[in-house]
């Protein structure tokens, strides 16, 4: 799957109002995460190093104790194990997350609902 086209992988929804489209190789899982207004995603801890960047909206993100709202073009590193949470502000989000290793969790609830990606 070297080329993806991201409206035709298919999304799972992560959270009410929270979907993500989570295509993956071996050793590292794309994000395409859509948040619609008045969602979120509840501070949370991982064993995975997370990259992102903000591509549109705008999206208060809170990583360990700092928080920022994030503006189109802000890109931003979360440390594994370092509790972090996000939410739109002022309309809906769409970012690109970037996961080493690949969250396992994301791929079993992919494979889990539309078979081995």
């Amino acid at each position: 799957m070297p080329f993806i086209k991201i409206n035709d992988h298919k999304s799972i929804e992560l959270m009410p109002g929270v979907r993500a489209r989570t295509p993956y190789g071996t050793r590292i899982m794309l994000s395409y995460l859509e948040m619609e207004p008045g969602s979120s995603v509840p501070t949370h801890r991982h064993p995975h190093e997370q990259a992102g960047l903000l591509i549109e909206g705008r999206m208060e993100l809170t990583i360990g104790d700092e928080s920022r709202v994030c503006e189109p073009g802000d890109m931003f590193i979360i440390p594994p194990d370092t509790p972090h949470s996000a939410r739109p502000v002022g309309g809906p989000v769409k970012a690109l997350d970037v996961f080493s290793p690949v969250r396992e969790d994301y791929a079993a609830k992919f494979n889990r609902y539309f078979g081995p990606a």
